[in-house]
């Protein structure tokens, strides 16, 4: 794939896109013997594959924008075939690489622009013994008080022996826009419940958790691999994304913010030139399949 960056440690493989919104294409287990595991759904990087930044916010704006400040700001949609602005405008735009080594690299966007959001952002990955370790960060230019947010959008392999663990107190439901319609106790669903590793549910998921403690993990037996997922305090919310068992990929995103969060709360408010940063950090082990 042309101009990636390739990152190695001899545990792990990380390879980034700095041109596809500074995506990671490829992060690979090394230490293992045989091949390389793929700790991250391999590809380009794009969509439906490796892991995307949300910036400057995770998931939907619903209703043509937004209000703050008693004023209205306009946002569009910016992906074909969605209704809402999702995600931001960082994913779809190339980055620079600022600085590299054999174990870490930094990648900037000097002019994120969408809808009202002028910004500059930030990224540095970095390998240590197999863990990778990112850290986003972004800077408001936009000459006024601006709602932020910021998440990691990680896809992972799904198989038959997948297990998910991640303690919640809330899931939020949705209506067939994919927008937030209540939230109730994550103990009145319990195929939902991931206080203890269990499954992948069957059916079709795409619902935002919160109450969450920052930390998960992916067993995935049929690789002998679990892999642990700690994030920064300010993602305090996740988004689990699992269509069914076939799609042979599931996500688990980080975020700091419900679904549409510029219509409820949770977002966090920046003055011009002022920044917010996230962190989310990958370990994996070798792990026998019980």
């Amino acid at each position: 794939m042309p101009g990636v960056v390739e990152l190695n440690d001899g545990r792990a493989r990380l390879v980034l896109a700095p041109e596809k919104g500074a995506a990671i294409a490829r992060y690979d287990a090394l230490a293992i013997g045989g091949e390389p595991v793929p700790l991250l759904k391999p590809g380009d990087g794009i969509g439906t594959s490796g892991c995307q930044l949300l910036v400057p916010w995770s998931n939907r704006i619903s209703g043509g924008g937004f209000e703050f400040d008693a004023r209205f700001h306009a946002v569009a949609p910016n992906v074909p075939g969605e209704a809402f602005p999702i995600h931001g405008d960082g994913f779809q735009k190339p980055w620079r690489l600022a600085r590299q080594t054999d174990t870490e690299a930094e990648l900037v966007l000097d002019e994120g622009a969408i809808g009202p959001y002028r910004y500059a952002a930030s990224v540095t990955y970095a390998l240590q013994d197999g863990a990778l370790e990112a850290r986003v960060t972004v800077e408001n230019r936009a000459g006024m008080r601006l709602p932020y947010g910021l998440g990691f959008h990680p896809w992972f392999p799904r198989g038959e022996k997948t297990l998910l663990k991640a303690k919640a107190k809330r899931v939020w439901l949705e209506d067939e826009r994919h927008l937030p319609v209540g939230v109730v106790p994550v103990g009145e669903r319990p195929a939902w419940d991931f206080a203890r590793p269990i499954p992948l549910p069957r059916g079709w998921v795409n619902n935002a958790f919160d109450g969450w403690d920052g930390r998960a993990s992916i067993a995935q037996l049929d690789d002998g691999i679990k892999i642990t997922l700690s994030a920064s305090p300010k993602l305090d919310v996740y988004i689990l994304y699992s269509p069914s068992p076939d799609a042979g990929f599931f996500c688990f995103e980080p975020v700091s913010h419900p679904v549409d969060a510029h219509h409820g709360e949770g977002l966090t408010v920046l003055g011009d030139g002022q920044t917010m940063s996230a962190t989310m950090r990958l370990d994996w082990a070798v792990v026998r399949a019980g």
